[in-house]
């Protein structure tokens, strides 16, 4: 998180531990939604590990693995734009067979190339949409005005938005319900920093 506990990204155990080692980040000693206290590198490393905690060995015992860090000197929020995949083309799209109007369920849509990649086109933001199965079997290596189809609308890359919208708890690490919740986006990624 940054020094706001605004959550901007997620860090491997190992980061987590460098970055609190070197002073630039502490980490949350939670104990409750409303009990969060930032722990220094020196005092985390005399911590109890709990029964559920993740821990690594060291010469001196077990340590926990941090789940949620502060830095101590970065206060934006980052803006980036969604990767590029065919689950971010299905969120642009809302859905929507981009050629024929209809709302598609997951299994009755795929990712069609409006320029096809048999003719030179690219697997980019400008140029992939959501189609349904039927129409984009249909279209094949045509261009769709050679199938006789029309967009709904030109395709382009989704804006930039906060990294705090991005960030994934898939590992569902309880300590991040709250910082994700708030930010409108509990979903169940590794610490959040």
């Amino acid at each position: 998180m940054n020094r706001n506990w605004q959550a901007i990204g997620v860090k491997s155990p190992a980061d987590a531990f460098s970055m609190m080692a070197a002073g630039n980040a502490t980490a949350l000693n939670i104990s409750a939604e409303d009990d969060m206290t930032p722990v220094t590198w020196e005092d985390w490393m005399r911590l109890p590990v709990n029964e559920g905690d993740n821990a690594i060995g060291t010469v001196h015992g077990p340590v926990r693995v941090p789940t949620v860090l502060v830095l101590a000197r970065f206060d934006r929020v980052p803006k980036r734009r969604p990767k590029f995949c065919a689950k971010a083309i299905w969120e642009r799209d809302g859905g929507v067979c981009q050629y024929t109007g209809r709302k598609l369920k997951p299994n009755e849509g795929n990712i069609d190339h409006i320029v096809p990649v048999s003719r030179g086109g690219k697997s980019t933001w400008d140029n992939c949409v959501l189609a349904d199965k039927k129409v984009n079997s249909k279209k094949g290596s045509k261009l769709p005005e050679e199938a006789g189809l029309k967009l709904l609308r030109r395709p382009s890359a989704p804006r930039e938005v906060p990294v705090t919208q991005l960030i994934r708890n898939t590992y569902q690490v309880r300590d991040w319900e709250v910082f994700l919740a708030h930010a409108g986006i509990f979903q169940t990624d590794r610490a959040v920093s």
